[in-house]
C-alpha cells in the first residue's frame, strides 16, 4: 500500500513566521490556492481515502481533495500537529528572546524542557500509531492520502523508516502543501520513501 503524506496549505501564522502547533488556525487564501493546485496531482494518484487532522488547516486541505475525488474526509484524532505549549503564536525572536537556554537546546537537536512541547519521541509514538490504525484497515494495493502537519508527518515518516527520531534529522519539514509517499515493503524497516516535499 501507498502513505500519501500531504502538508495543509499555508495559514497567516505560516506567513508569519509563527508556531502554530495545536492553535485551530484556518487557511488564508494562499492556502486555499496551494490545495487546489496541488489536488489535481493527488488526484490523479487515484487514493482510496482521505484522511486528516482534526484542526481547520487540515481539514480544509484534505476537504478540496475529497471534493475534486469525490471521497468524504476522515477525520483522526491521532494525526494533530506536534503541541509546542507555551511558543504557540510566537515566533523564533520571540521564543529566544523569552527563553535562551531552551531556545539553544531546541536548535541543537534537544528537547525544551519545562514548557509542554511534546517530545520527539511522543510525537513518533502518537502519529505512527495513527498511521498503523489506518493502515490496519487497508487493502493491500490501497493508496491513502494523509492531510496533517510539517513536524508530525516529517517526525512519522521518520520512524517509520526505522529511525530514532530523538537524534536523527534527515528528513526536513514538508513546505506548506508539499506531499510526500511511503510504500510498503517485506523487509525492514517495513517501509520505503519513494518521494519527498513533491508538488
Amino acid at each position: 500500500m501507498e502513505l500519501v503524506l500531504w502538508r495543509h496549505g499555508q495559514t497567516d501564522a505560516n506567513l508569519h513566521q509563527r508556531i502554530q502547533g495545536r492553535s485551530n488556525i484556518p487557511l488564508n487564501a494562499t492556502g486555499v490556492a496551494q490545495a487546489q493546485a496541488v489536488a489535481p496531482a493527488l488526484a490523479a494518484l487515484e487514493p482510496h481515502r482521505i484522511v486528516c487532522s482534526p484542526l481547520k488547516r487540515a481539514l480544509q486541505t484534505a476537504e478540496v481533495l475529497g471534493e475534486r475525488c469525490g471521497l468524504a474526509v476522515t477525520v483522526e484524532e491521532g494525526l494533530v500537529e506536534r503541541s509546542f505549549g507555551a511558543w504557540e503564536g510566537k515566533d523564533r525572536q520571540e521564543i529566544a528572546a523569552g527563553w535562551p537556554e531552551e531556545y539553544r537546546r531546541w536548535r541543537e537537536g534537544g528537547e525544551p524542557r519545562g514548557l509542554g512541547v511534546e517530545t520527539r519521541d511522543q510525537v513518533a509514538t502518537r502519529v505512527r500509531a495513527a498511521l498503523e490504525r489506518i493502515c490496519a484497515t487497508a487493502e493491500e494495493d490501497e493508496r491513502v492520502v494523509v492531510v496533517s502537519h510539517g513536524s508530525a508527518l516529517s517526525i512519522a515518516a521518520s520512524s517509520l523508516l526505522g529511525q530514532r527520531v530523538s537524534a536523527w534529522f534527515g528528513l526536513r519539514g514538508l513546505d506548506n502543501c508539499r506531499y510526500g509517499v511511503l510504500r510498503s515493503a517485506r523487509r525492514e524497516p517495513g517501509w520505503v520513501l519513494t518521494g519527498w516535499n513533491l508538488g
